[in-house]
């Protein structure tokens, strides 16, 4: 059941552990964490995308020679350069991680709330550890003939990329100080996969923060001040972005939100979001509607704010 209503003040808040409980009865796995999408071409459109907008707003992430790369972006940094650090949140099973963001990044931090979920995520990066480098050619891919869920992680068992593991609420979460929470018993490290440092490096702050299908767990204050912490973790706030891609309701001029009962979580319509943007005190620089999913499903659409 759905509550719905033009004036998103009417709107019940979501409950954190309602929704927590809903989402630990679902299967820790694709399908589970894409509502029964998992298994056909969903997760390949969608990581597609998400990669594509993001060589768009920092084509020196792209590796390889590509139109997304302009001629006139440096080569890739050496080794010794300072390392890409990008935070997941609402990462689920780690899909986006494995799927997106090590082919793009060194470093990834995985924020997850659901305990099912997370030990998943840490399962599958310890495997890639253990599976050691891999071969030439091979590794995680998307291609349409490939089964992404069960590839080992791009750069884990060779110990050139890494992934952080934190179990949170993005309610208590704090990007700028990830430390902090767990000092506070609101977070909990499960470990580290991969690369390690030589000095501790969890509070170093993100060149990205990607937050995908997880906000609308949030109600609109503590999105807000969400948005506002995830900004003062931006190392460079000229060329950091806090990336949202979500579910948008429809609307007729005005900001709307629908409720759904099921999970306690809030979809909020395309004015909605922005509203909520403008009072963190960011500003969109690009925005995308995310093409290719099948018929029937709320429109997605991806934002790069600063």
């Amino acid at each position: 059941m759905s509550a719905t209503s033009s004036d998103p003040s009417t709107v019940p808040d979501p409950d954190v552990e309602e929704g927590i409980k809903y989402w630990e009865s679902q299967p820790a796995s694709y399908d589970g964490v894409l509502g029964g999408f998992g298994n056909g071409s969903l997760p390949r459109v969608d990581a597609l995308g998400t990669r594509q907008f993001l060589m768009y707003l920092l084509p020196e992430l792209c590796t390889v020679p590509s139109a997304v790369r302009p001629l006139d972006v440096p080569a890739p940094a050496p080794a010794s350069a300072r390392r890409t650090r990008v935070l997941d949140v609402g990462a689920g099973v780690g899909r986006v991680t494995s799927d997106v963001l090590l082919h793009l990044f060194a470093d990834v931090v995985l924020v997850e709330p659901v305990e099912r979920f997370i030990a998943e995520a840490v399962r599958r990066g310890r495997a890639s550890e253990r599976a050691g480098p891999a071969a030439p050619g091979t590794g995680a891919s998307i291609a349409e003939d490939a089964n992404p869920e069960a590839a080992p992680w791009k750069g884990i068992g060779d110990g050139r990329k890494s992934v952080t593991f934190v179990q949170a609420t993005l309610q208590d979460f704090d990007p700028a100080r990830p430390s902090a929470g767990v000092a506070e018993g609101k977070a909990k490290i499960l470990g580290r996969v991969g690369y390690v440092p030589a000095e501790d490096d969890l509070d170093t702050g993100f060149d990205v923060v990607v937050c995908q299908w997880c906000l609308g767990a949030m109600s609109d204050p503590d999105l807000v001040a969400f948005f506002r912490r995830s900004k003062a973790a931006l190392r460079d706030p000229a060329r950091g972005f806090i990336i949202v891609k979500e579910n948008l309701c429809s609307e007729k001029g005005e900001p709307r939100v629908v409720f759904d009962e099921s999970d306690s979580s809030l979809t909020r319509s395309d004015l909605a979001w922005k509203q909520a943007f403008a009072e963190a005190g960011l500003r969109v620089v690009h925005e995308q509607i995310q093409r290719g999913f099948p018929e029937g499903l709320y429109p997605v659409k991806m934002y790069a704010l600063q």
